[in-house]
């Protein structure tokens, strides 16, 4: 029981303390065997606690499959898309992301009939197991949102803001020729423009205020209520 713990695996990576070389294992062991794209969902660990004398805690309490017991915990669903980004593996992490995407969950008859719950908000937990395989659990998660919010507009779209500072890493899809963003500073509108240049890489090569280019690829933020626009190339 508990062969495998996604939390262990992502973190080896997103912490940095780990061998690289050792911490892409731990992603392939992950993705190998946590990830159930049949189900669209990323299993917090495998197999559940459910007859071993060993003694984790509460989890234990719950059915084998359902919650932290061997479901999805969402929280650490998308530290497992948070750990893919870092290493580089972009195309992975948004396949990751849109499987947990909760719209994805409700977009057809089908799915929102497995779903059972609001497909407009995060929900903390899916169940594993059957015949709820696919079920939302706990809706209107503030904490697991939060990450979600994270990861999609700080790791994904790489949109860092750091003491008063706008920093750029963009982590998308090969397809993506650009994206927008409208950040609000205060009362004050930027109106972000992120152009892909070449394929191979998302490194930023450049970044721009109000047509003036910048000596260094980071916005200084200034709450002066007029509107500003940036283009990342």
């Amino acid at each position: 029981e508990c062969q495998i713990d996604s939390i262990s695996q992502s973190w080896a990576v997103i912490s940095g303390c780990g061998d690289p070389e050792r911490a892409q294992q731990a992603l392939e062991a992950v993705d190998a065997r946590l990830v159930r794209r049949d189900a669209r969902l990323i299993q917090l660990l495998a197999p559940p606690f459910d007859r071993s004398a060993l003694e984790p805690g509460y989890i234990k309490g719950y059915v084998p499959g359902v919650r932290e017991n061997g479901g999805q915990y969402t929280h650490a669903a998308l530290w497992t898309v948070m750990a893919f980004a870092l290493r580089g593996m972009r195309e992975r992490a948004w396949d990751l992301f849109d499987m947990l995407n909760p719209i994805r969950h409700g977009d057809t008859p089908d799915r929102a009939a497995v779903y059972q719950v609001e497909p407009y908000v995060v929900a903390a937990d899916v169940y594993a197991v059957p015949p709820h395989t696919g079920r939302g659990g706990w809706t209107w998660y503030t904490g697991s949102s939060a990450w979600m919010y994270r990861i999609a507009l700080e790791t994904l779209l790489g949109l860092r803001l750091e003491s008063g500072t706008l920093r750029f890493a963009p982590c998308v899809p090969p397809d993506w020729d650009g994206y927008t963003i409208d950040y609000r500073f205060g009362d004050t509108g930027y109106h972000i423009v992120v152009r892909r240049v070449g394929r191979e890489n998302d490194r930023v090569i450049g970044v721009s205020l109000d047509g003036r280019e910048l000596p260094e690829p980071v916005v200084p933020l200034a709450d002066d209520r007029e509107p500003h626009r940036v283009e990342v190339p």
